[in-house]
């Protein structure tokens, strides 16, 4: 007791930066059970929450019961539009963030989800995102605040539309469609009239006829109930990129003790390992339950294919070269990307400029 009274008397005298790491060494007690809460906008019974759970199992095992994590659901305590900016200042410890929905102070996040065609699964997208990030100081800089737990990647999206099916990129003219940020100029550029929201919000808006289709993999059709709201799937590739998904306050990161850091760091693969293969488990649950319901699956022709990859690739050039506007060299991190991408979408880490 005497020894923790004398640390928090050090910190009167110390820098606000030396502050920080005074108290959290003062509160360290690696016999005391920690909590932390974890919250995300998805149930309990969604792919990405299934995962999450069987992180929370490991970290509780990995710790001997040190560290209990405490779950909030359905978006009780942690929105989806401001979520980075709630774990900042503690809303709650570990958190579900977007970074691709934020509308401000993460441009080149949003942006280089948009720079990965040719890869072709999960575990390649993440290792290209690590790459980016590890090589360009940007992105540390945009998730300034935070220390990220997971990256998450997903399967390939397609086209859900509702009541109009698309054999052809002609039929997205006049479509009001949900798409991510990066494929916003290019639904333009084919005629279509794309909006960008939550993934979260597009059952409601599908079942209304706000929106008359969503780019979205097959696992949506049971895990969000777009089944009950959407009649056709085309199998347009879509290349996806990954994201940091996961993430944890700094500061509260800063006073957990060493010991309990290390675990953390530990779950880090845990984590990106259970939202692959609950994401491909559910893609596969998601396109049966699909057909059960009566989704029709419609082909789109090889050129319209490639028509669409042309305008992808030329899309994340623009806005690669959009990103100087907020003095950041967005050439150069699609340079690295492109270059780090294999024929066979495998990634090799490209040094930036390579």
């Amino acid at each position: 007791m005497r020894a923790w009274v004398a640390a928090v008397l050090l910190v009167a005298g110390c820098a606000p930066g030396a502050e920080d790491a005074v108290v959290a060494e003062a509160r360290t007690d690696d016999t005391a059970v920690v909590e932390l809460v974890y919250a995300t906008p998805y149930s309990p019974t969604h792919p990405f929450s299934r995962a999450d759970q069987r992180w929370i199992e490991f970290v509780e095992t990995r710790s001997n019961g040190r560290l209990r994590i405490r779950p909030s659901w359905s978006g009780a305590l942690l929105s989806s539009e401001h979520s980075m900016l709630e774990l900042r200042h503690g809303v709650v410890d570990i958190g579900l963030i977007t970074p691709i929905y934020v509308a401000g102070g993460v441009h080149l996040i949003r942006a280089q989800s948009g720079f990965y065609a040719g890869v072709r699964d999960i575990e390649q997208q993440v290792a290209l995102y690590y790459c980016l990030a590890d090589t360009h100081p940007q992105f540390e800089r945009e998730l300034e605040g935070l220390k990220i737990l997971a990256v998450q990647g997903g399967s390939l999206p397609g086209l859900v539309t509702r009541e109009q099916p698309v054999t052809s990129l002609e039929n997205l003219r006049g479509f009001r469609i949900r798409v991510p940020s990066e494929l916003l100029n290019v639904m333009r550029d084919l005629g279509a009239d794309p909006v960008n929201m939550p993934m979260g919000d597009v059952y409601s808006a599908l079942a209304k006829g706000i929106i008359d289709g969503v780019i979205a993999p097959t696992d949506t059709f049971r895990a969000l109930h777009f089944a009950e709201v959407a009649e056709y799937y085309t199998p347009l590739a879509v290349p996806r990129g990954a994201y940091p998904a996961r993430a944890i306050g700094m500061r509260r990161w800063l006073e957990l003790s060493a010991a309990d850091r290390e675990v953390l760091e530990a779950s880090i693969p845990i984590w990106e390992a259970a939202l692959a293969d609950e994401n491909r488990r559910a893609l596969e649950e998601g396109w049966r339950y699909a057909v059960e319901q009566g989704v029709i699956e419609v082909e789109i022709g090889a050129e319209d294919q490639a028509r669409f990859d042309a305008l992808y690739s030329l899309e994340a050039e623009r806005s690669a070269a959009a990103l100087a506007r907020y003095g950041i060299d967005g050439m150069s991190v699609l340079a690295t990307a492109r270059a780090s991408i294999a024929s066979d979408g495998s990634v090799r880490c490209a040094e930036a400029g390579e």
